[in-house]
């Protein structure tokens, strides 16, 4: 019988260090400073988006561009074509 009330004593003991450990985790998990490196990090995300949709204008810019050399290239052969 003694042991068995030890052993209640000993779970009691356990659970409650245990329950105390994730309630001073959950408290310090639930902070939301930024840290210098995360503040990059997001600072670098940005400007790679912003890279990245410059880079799609240009291409899109240059797509135009060979469009219409090309329209130009043909309009200037069937000139060519007609004069012959």
């Amino acid at each position: 019988m003694r042991l068995k009330q030890n052993q209640n004593k000993m779970k009691k003991s356990i659970l409650s260090i245990t329950m105390a450990a994730l309630l001073g985790l959950g408290v310090v998990s639930c902070r939301e400073e930024k840290s210098e490196a995360e503040k990059a990090g997001e600072a670098v995300e940005e400007k790679m988006e912003e890279t990245g949709d410059a880079m799609e204008d240009a291409a899109d810019d240059t797509g135009d561009a060979m469009e219409d050399v090309a329209e130009e290239t043909e309009d200037a052969m069937e000139e060519t074509k007609e004069e012959m």
